[in-house]
Order: C-alpha cells, then sequence, then structure tokens
C-alpha cells in the first residue's frame, strides 16, 4: 500500500464514521491514528457524550471482529482471556477464547474493575498476545483496546496504574457539542440510529497494509531530537510527577509518521 492509498483509505474511513458522530473529526482522526500505529485510546469523559457510539462507529466501517466489555468490580482476569474447560464428550480440556481475541475491544468504563483484571489487559495492549495456563495465544492483527471512563463518578472505580495508563498512545476527551452540533445530532436520530445503517468500508487487510507501509514515512534527523527535546523536557520540568518513558517516545514517533 502506498503512502497516498493510506490517506485515501483514511478518508473514507473518517467520513464512514462521521455519519454518525457530528463535529469530531479531529477525535476521528486520533482513533484512525491508533490503529493504524498499532496503539490504544483512552476515551474520558462524562456520559452521554458519545463514547460508546465512537468506537462501535469505528468498528463497524471496518469489516473486523468487535467485542464490547461492560467493566464492572466484579470482572475476573478469566473473563476477558478465556478458560479451558472440560469437554465431557471428547474426555478432554478445551480452550475457550475470551473477548479480547477479537481485533477491536471495548473496555466500557475500565477504571470500574479491580486491579487484578486491569492487569490483565497489560500483556495484550503491549505485546499482542495472551498467555493462559502456560500457552501463549498470538491475537490477530490488527488489535485495538479503546477503553473508557467516567473522570467526574469516583466511587466504586480504581484508578489505572501508570503501567496501563503508559499503553495508550492517546487519551482523548470528546467534550460536548457546539450549540449547531447538538442539532443536527437531535435531527440525525430523530428517526431512527444512523449506526444501524452504517457499512463497512474497509477491511482488516487493508488495515494491516497500512500498519506495514506508514513506517516508510521519513523522518529527518533534525525532527527526531525536537521530538526527544519535548520527551526530556517532561522529564526535567517542575510540574511534572513523571515523565515520558522510552515507550512514549516511539509512541510520538509512530503516531507523527501516520499522521504525516
Amino acid at each position: 500500500m502506498s503512502i497516498e492509498a493510506i490517506h485515501q483509505l483514511a478518508d473514507r474511513i473518517r467520513n464512514n464514521v462521521s455519519q454518525v458522530i457530528i463535529g469530531k473529526e479531529e477525535i476521528i482522526d486520533k482513533m484512525l491514528i491508533a490503529i493504524i500505529a498499532s496503539g490504544h485510546v483512552l476515551l474520558e469523559d462524562v456520559p452521554g457524550t458519545g463514547k460508546t457510539l465512537l468506537a462501535k462507529a469505528l468498528a463497524k466501517s471496518i469489516d473486523c471482529s468487535f467485542k464490547r466489555i461492560q467493566f464492572t468490580p466484579d470482572l475476573l482476569p478469566s473473563d476477558l482471556s478465556g478458560i479451558h474447560f472440560y469437554n465431557q464428550k471428547l474426555s478432554e480440556f478445551e480452550f475457550r477464547p475470551g473477548p479480547l481475541f477479537t481485533n477491536i475491544v471495548l473496555a466500557d468504563e475500565i477504571n470500574r474493575a479491580t486491579p487484578r483484571t486491569q492487569s490483565s489487559l497489560l500483556e495484550c495492549m503491549e505485546e499482542r498476545q495472551v498467555s493462559i495456563d502456560g500457552t501463549t495465544h498470538v491475537l490477530e492483527r490488527p488489535f485495538l483496546v479503546i477503553a473508557t471512563q467516567n473522570p467526574i463518578e469516583q466511587q466504586g472505580t480504581f484508578p489505572l496504574p501508570e503501567a496501563q495508563l503508559d499503553r495508550f498512545l492517546f487519551k482523548v476527551k470528546m467534550g460536548y457539542p457546539s450549540s449547531e452540533e447538538g442539532i443536527d445530532i437531535m435531527k440525525r436520530f430523530m428517526s431512527g440510529n444512523p449506526l444501524d445503517l452504517l457499512k463497512p468500508i474497509a477491511s482488516t487487510a487493508d488495515i494491516q497494509e497500512a500498519q506495514n507501509a506508514y513506517t516508510s514515512v521519513r523522518v529527518s534527523e533534525d525532527m527526531l531530537r525536537y521530538m526527544m527535546a519535548i520527551v526530556e523536557a517532561t522529564r526535567t520540568h517542575a510540574d511534572s510527577a513523571l515523565g515520558v518513558s522510552p515507550r512514549g517516545s516511539q509512541a510520538l514517533l509512530k503516531a507523527s509518521q501516520v499522521y504525516a
């Protein structure tokens, strides 16, 4: 896939998602950057701002598998990764894969799960694999985790640890729509949900080709030094509690290449 073909692919997906999501082109672009750069997105805002709807619209625009997980305090790691169960008919153990075995995972209200359950996402988000009972299962590309959380209501929630936050490429705030956008939203949803009519306009093979091709975007030595200067500034600034990690500097590079 050429660089121009990636640009055309992004335009098609953006226009398709915009049939459902109004006035959030910049956020849609960040979602596209994340999936091509093999990153993950944390959507943080108050309820009703379209976080779940955006994730579903992106998943429906790509002909790929999609699973939604409602995170709750009683959710167990095995509820995400899957279990080995005994099949009495075959007289042997079989593996039943969990919802992590998909292309796009919507982790709804991720901060409502316990730290033990949250930690079960660390391996799959970084290494694109899941280890269960000593067996490693490789996840299919593309693999994107879209997590949501409500920053206002903190009762019964568990803050995401730094190791978890460091694995997200973007932390995005949806924000409220403008008056005109709010009117357009009411008109568009007046006669039904446009999400139901959304059709896929890209395949997983298209995304895989884009993931392989974007790395050919040239980054000059001066640009690399500029990125590193930004990273190092976060590590030495008096108001910064924790600076950007080497993983973060790589994420900045990848996101810049995809955006270019």
